[in-house]
């Protein structure tokens, strides 16, 4: 009953919101927007002071506006103020507290890592240290949102955390002046042999670029020629970023992203400047189904000016524009205000139709075949618009996500494997096992993170404690899916251990040797250099 009430006011709301309208200076007629106003203040005032129930006027008008959006598209939504700081958080690039990475392990705060350049980092304070106190009052049981309400906090105010840490006998106390925590966006970035780096990006938030910056020049430092660029699992965030990272790899001039609205003042255009660092770097760029918008803009503009090879399976498909607008109470809505289009003119938005679950879920359904697709014959069946590469004149196609030139699935996990890690069977045992074994394992690698990765070994013994502690937590043995899964268990493992030992690095480095995809990509730099070669033909 409440649903087809709430429904009620989708119409009435659409032109409300965007009638609150001086927001976007809106042609509609005024007196229109003023009718269907009054006409949802009537039903709101009538139902708050008549309905057999008491109602929240506040909770009907928020289902009422996020109803409203839903019913436009699948990208234009509404954000309560409770929401709205941590999503800014999230795309400023920090927050403020005391820096670590934690997990609650069996009613214990554990730190999984100190955030490197926070004040936990600087203060000493350890992956594996386990918070006890946190000023005088037990932790124990704490959850997760508990830990954030009580240590996250402005910038220069203070909290005392009490410390267990594996081979001391006593509490160590710290005092942790809270500080400008960063939020990277860029976790991993490494050379993976003399003239190979990896470069991962997890999302596009205000920071990246300069992240980029940071990484290639410790990368080139190094020796780096080529790149293996990773937008796998990357949902976008800031076109602006997705534009400054191409243009890093382009010459001057050149086309990368253009907008276009229903209203002009949304149109834009962004065009490269010639001063990229990357100009000689022959790339490739890594995507899967999870890569959309400012991931889909950059593979877009790779693709388009033949400038490297994509590879991987076909993105997400989000050609659309969101501007966010605030709203009085605090919360905002982000609202879809142009579609942007690659450099060819391909406009990648699939088509939502069916509504946001079936478009969701079209994206992670599709049937495609692997192998090589430099001409894009897998998708020579499809309906979707036909465009030209810019440089070397390959047909390539709009409409539905950016296909890549090599087309390789990712490895699926079976189901067991995906119980023992929703079981959190491998962190708990690498903090068990690092808890022991720490000092031997230093001992025996130092910092030297990638003679673990190639010499360390799961035994045996260490797989049997491991199935031990994975049916303690409930997750039936079954032989056939162990044995499938059994290299990618046993990397997990070394994995946890790897970045407890060496932080994202040692985590990175365990799992690129078991990733079909990234391993199958490092054989097609010949075909990326082919198709990159000639970049006087973009000059």
């Amino acid at each position: 009953m409440r649903k087809r009430f709430s429904l009620l006011f989708v119409v009435t709301l659409v032109i409300m919101s965007l009638g609150a309208g001086a927001l976007l200076n809106s042609g509609f007629s005024s007196d229109n927007i003023y009718e269907q106003i009054s006409k949802f203040k009537d039903v709101l005032s009538i139902t708050e002071k008549y309905y057999v129930e008491d109602v929240s006027t506040e909770k009907l008008t928020e289902s009422a506006i996020a109803a409203l959006l839903e019913d436009l598209d699948p990208h234009s939504n509404y954000i309560p103020a409770s929401h709205l700081t941590r999503i800014h958080e999230e795309f400023q690039g920090s927050f403020e507290g005391i820096g670590i990475e934690f997990q609650v392990l069996n009613d214990t705060l554990m730190v999984v890592a100190p955030i490197i350049g926070g004040p936990s980092e600087a203060l000493g304070i350890l992956a594996g240290d386990k918070i006890v106190k946190i000023d005088d009052t037990t932790s124990v049981g704490i959850t997760q949102m508990g830990v954030q309400q009580k240590l996250r906090g402005p910038k220069g105010t203070r909290v005392i955390v009490s410390i267990m840490r594996p081979g001391m006998d006593d509490l160590i106390d710290f005092e942790i002046t809270r500080d400008k925590i960063p939020l990277y966006t860029i976790p991993s970035s490494l050379m993976v042999d003399g003239e190979t780096g990896y470069i991962q990006v997890t999302r596009f938030a205000a920071t990246t670029h300069d992240e980029l910056i940071a990484a290639v020049d410790k990368l080139r430092a190094s020796g780096m020629k080529r790149l293996v660029l990773d937008l796998r699992n990357n949902a976008g965030g800031y076109l602006e970023q997705a534009f400054r990272m191409v243009d890093e790899f382009l010459p001057g001039g050149k086309k990368v992203v253009y907008t276009k609205g229903r209203r002009p003042e949304f149109d834009d255009e962004y065009l490269s400047s010639g001063s990229g660092r990357l100009m000689d770097v022959t790339i490739i760029v890594l995507v899967d189904n999870s890569s959309a918008s400012a991931s889909e803009i950059v593979a877009g503009a790779i693709q388009d000016w033949d400038r490297g090879l994509i590879v991987g399976e076909t993105t997400f498909g989000k050609g659309l524009v969101q501007r966010e607008f605030s709203l009085k109470d605090g919360s905002a809505f982000r609202l879809t205000t142009a579609r942007y289009f690659t450099p060819s003119g391909r406009l990648i938005q699939r088509q939502y139709d069916g509504g946001r679950a079936e478009y969701a879920r079209a994206a992670f359904e599709r049937e495609e075949s692997e192998g090589e697709n430099i001409t894009h014959e897998a998708e020579s069946d499809s309906a979707r618009p036909v465009y030209k590469t810019l440089s070397l004149g390959r047909q390539v196609f709009g409409g539905g996500g950016i296909t890549p030139d090599y087309i390789i699935k990712s490895d699926r996990l079976t189901e067991y494997a995906a119980h023992l890690r929703s079981r959190n069977v491998f962190f708990e045992f690498a903090t068990a096992y690092a808890d022991r074994k720490a000092e031997d394992l230093k001992a025996r690698f130092g910092e030297n993170v990638v003679r673990y990765v190639d010499e360390f070994i799961v035994t045996d013994q260490m797989m049997t404690d491991f199935l031990a502690l994975a049916g303690e937590k409930g997750v039936e043995f079954n032989q056939e899916l162990f044995d499938k899964d059994r290299k990618y268990i046993e990397a997990y493992i070394r994995a946890n251990l790897g970045r407890r030992l060496w932080g994202v690095e040692g985590t990175s480095r365990v799992m690129l040797g078991v990733d079909s995809q990234f391993q199958e990509s490092l054989a097609l730099f010949p075909e990326a250099e082919k198709i990159s070669r000639d970049l006087s033909s973009l000059k």
